[in-house]
């Protein structure tokens, strides 16, 4: 069931008073995930819930003296415009990760559509692993070394300035040192598992 909140604006606060809960009303939304236990729920209806949220297909990439290294990053997103700042959390197993560190900079690579094999491949659904994937699509660079997908919908090169870790993830923290982009380019967005059409 779905409960409504009543909020009342107080006049001489800049806030709001909480008044309580009117009559419920059936939940219309789809279907609902109940955990077993409360407050916890498994690590399915996890990505069941974030597979909901459609996201722009990214590449993170990164280059090394022992070349260069990507993965698919559907969690890249900024974290502030002042200073500019970006946030990408990385499993701790993805091998892409010890290249991030070492050269410390990385490129968010927004991909357009025609890219659904490559997203894929820099997702591990491919037999192309490691730099290999490197030689299917052409790369440039902008201010790091990292690599710049040609006829990407957009992409951020950034320096990595700090590093966060939590359970099996480092959220890696960058600084964005310069932006390449193209206004004409369909992205290729990510939803519930696929991508939209």
């Amino acid at each position: 069931m779905q409960f409504n909140l009543v909020w009342r604006m107080l006049p001489a606060q800049a806030s709001k008073e909480f008044i309580g809960v009117v009559d419920p009303m059936p939940f219309q939304c789809g279907e609902m995930f109940m955990p077993d236990k409360p407050g916890t729920i498994d690590v399915k209806q996890f990505w069941q819930a974030i597979g909901q949220r459609a996201t722009g297909s990214t590449i993170v990439t990164a280059r090394s003296e022992n070349g260069p290294a990507g993965l698919l990053g559907l969690s890249a997103t900024h974290l502030c415009a002042d200073p500019p700042t970006v946030l990408v959390s990385v499993d701790k197993r993805t091998s892409a990760l010890a290249t991030i560190l070492d050269a410390r900079h990385f490129a968010i690579n927004y991909l357009p559509s025609a890219q659904r094999a490559l997203a894929d491949m820099f997702g591990g659904k491919s037999d192309v692993k490691g730099a290999d994937r490197f030689a299917t699509a052409s790369w440039t660079t902008l201010a790091t070394g990292a690599p710049v997908l040609q006829g990407a919908v957009g992409a951020i090169d950034c320096e990595l300035i700090e590093t966060i870790e939590r359970y099996n993830v480092v959220m890696i923290l960058g600084r964005v040192v310069a932006t390449s982009g193209d206004p004409k380019a369909v992205p290729l967005v990510h939803f519930r598992g696929g991508y939209l059409p």
